[in-house]
C-alpha cells in the first residue's frame, strides 16, 4: 500500500527524472516548466509526452526555473508534482525481480546526493527496493530523482521507523540479511548470495549502529588496499550489488548448461 502527503506539491527536474516519472506515473503533475530557448529534440519528445498525457507546459525564463529547482542543475525542465509516493515494507519483499529477492537497506545515508546514487545502482542491479528510516535519513527530494536519473521513480521504497527491528521482519520473511562493516573478517565477494538477502547499508561516516549490525545474519567488508580505510557508501553499494549480479547470473549460467 502506498502513502503520500496529500495537497503538497514538490518540484523534480532534468530530463531523465521528469520522463522517468511520467512513465512510472507514480505522482499527480501539477504543471512542467519548460525553457523557453531550448528547442532540442529530447525537450521536444517530452513536450510530446506531456501532451499526449493531457499535461500543461508551461515555458519560462532559466532564471524562474532555477528558482523552483533551487539550483540551475535542471536541463530546462522542472515539474510541479505530488510528494513520492512511498511503500510499506511488505510491498518491498513482494517486488521480487528474479528468482531471489534483494532489498537494499540504507540504516542512515543523510547525503541525498548518496541516496540518489544508491537508487540507480540498485534499479540497475535488479533490486526488490529500497528501505529507509523515517528520521536521520535523505528523503526522496527533487535531488535525489536528479541523481537517480528518474530510478527513484520505478524502485519501490519503504520509510519504517526502526531499522534494526526492520531486519528482524526481513528475516522473519526468510530473507538473509547481509551487513557491510569495515571490520568485517569476511570478505564481500566470499558470500554467496544465490538466496533472497537484504544489503545493510550504514551512514555516511558511522556505519551500521551496533544494534543493526548484531541483528545481521551476516557481516561483511570490502578490503581496502590503499590509505583511505573506507569507500564512499554509494561506491561500496556498488561494489557488493554486482557482486551479487555477478554470482547470480554465473549460477544462471551454470544451470541452464546443466
Amino acid at each position: 500500500m502506498c502513502r503520500t502527503v496529500k495537497g503538497l506539491m514538490h518540484y523534480i527536474y532534468g530530463i531523465n527524472s521528469v520522463t522517468e516519472a511520467l512513465k512510472a506515473r507514480g505522482r499527480a503533475f501539477e504543471w512542467i516548466g519548460m525553457a523557453k530557448e531550448r528547442h532540442d529534440i529530447r525537450l521536444q519528445r517530452l513536450i510530446e509526452d506531456c501532451r499526449r498525457l493531457g499535461l500543461q507546459v508551461r515555458f519560462l525564463e532559466r532564471t524562474e526555473l532555477d528558482k523552483m529547482a533551487g539550483n540551475a542543475a535542471h536541463q530546462g525542465v522542472v515539474a510541479v508534482t505530488s510528494a513520492k509516493q512511498y511503500n510499506d515494507l511488505e510491498d518491498v519483499i513482494a517486488a521480487k525481480r528474479d528468482q531471489y529477492s534483494l532489498v537494499v537497506v540504507l540504516d542512515g545515508v543523510e547525503d541525498p546526493h548518496n541516496l540518489g546514487a544508491i537508487l540507480r545502482t540498485a534499479d540497475a542491479a535488479g533490486a526488490n527496493g529500497i528501505v529507509i528510516p523515517e528520521r536521520r535519513s535523505a528523503s526522496v527530494t527533487g535531488t535525489v530523482t536528479k541523481v537517480s536519473a528518474g530510478a527513484s521513480e520505478h524502485m519501490p521504497i519503504a520509510k519504517v521507523t526502526n531499522i534494526a527491528r526492520t531486519v528482524e521482519e526481513l528475516k522473519e520473511h526468510n530473507v538473509w540479511t547481509v551487513g557491510l562493516d569495515e571490520r568485517a573478517k569476511q570478505t564481500y565477494d566470499a558470500l554467496d548470495y544465490n538466496m533472497d538477502c537484504a544489503l545493510v547499508l550504514g551512514g555516511e561516516g558511522k556505519g551500521l549502529h551496533d544494534l543493526v549490525k548484531k541483528k545481521c545474519d551476516f557481516l561483511v567488508s570490502i578490503p581496502m588496499l590503499g590509505k583511505v580505510p573506507s569507500l564512499n557508501v554509494s561506491v561500496a553499494a556498488a561494489v557488493v550489488l554486482f557482486e551479487i549480479v555477478r554470482q547470480r547470473r554465473a549460477r544462471n549460467g551454470s544451470v541452464e548448461e546443466k
